[in-house]
């Protein structure tokens, strides 16, 4: 059963990258950030529990210009990686702020960090940092997130130490 749903996850991963890949019009509209935000921690809140990690989200009141299902599942991919990389006792705060001309969304972690070598690999098709930890995953997870973060005419960026935890933040062109 945990390999058929391994595989369902990795199909439907293949099928979005390549709706990426192939430029397919997708449907863009005002997005609330923060809305978003706490909607997928809602959505994770059990996850975080059972794995002994609060969550939090807090921040401005930031709209960006988007495709809601592609930020969902990037701010989704970040969450569930900060709490399934995390220690028991940990923390996932997540944060949304206005920065100028883009809204900046922060998801820190006290996880178990990503050493520098790989920083730069994590965003690469298919890698993945500790495959044995990550065995469920399909390594395309922080890749998509890179290329919607693209799409958007945003970026992404991550700042990891070793045994203190790792920041993801998106940036957003905000809604006009």
């Amino acid at each position: 059963r945990r390999e058929a749903q391994r595989l369902v996850a990795l199909i439907g991963d293949i099928i979005r990258l390549s709706q990426l890949d192939e430029g397919d019009p997708l449907p863009w509209e005002q997005v609330d950030i923060p809305a978003l935000c706490r909607d997928i921690a809602a959505d994770l809140r059990d996850k975080a529990e059972k794995s002994q990690v609060s969550l939090t989200v807090e921040g401005q009141d930031v709209q960006a210009e988007g495709v809601r299902r592609l930020l969902h599942e990037t701010i989704y991919n970040l969450c569930d990686n900060a709490i399934g990389y995390n220690v028991p006792g940990g923390s996932v705060r997540v944060t949304v702020s206005d920065a100028g001309e883009n809204a900046v969304i922060s998801v820190a972690d006290t996880g178990i960090g990503i050493a520098p070598e790989n920083r730069e690999r994590i965003f690469q098709r298919f890698y993945q940092v500790d495959a044995a930890r990550g065995k469920d995953g399909s390594g395309l997870g922080l890749f998509m997130v890179q290329q919607a973060a693209r799409l958007h005419g945003g970026s992404v960026t991550v700042d990891s130490r070793i045994g203190e935890g790792s920041t993801f933040i998106v940036r957003l062109p905000l809604a006009e």
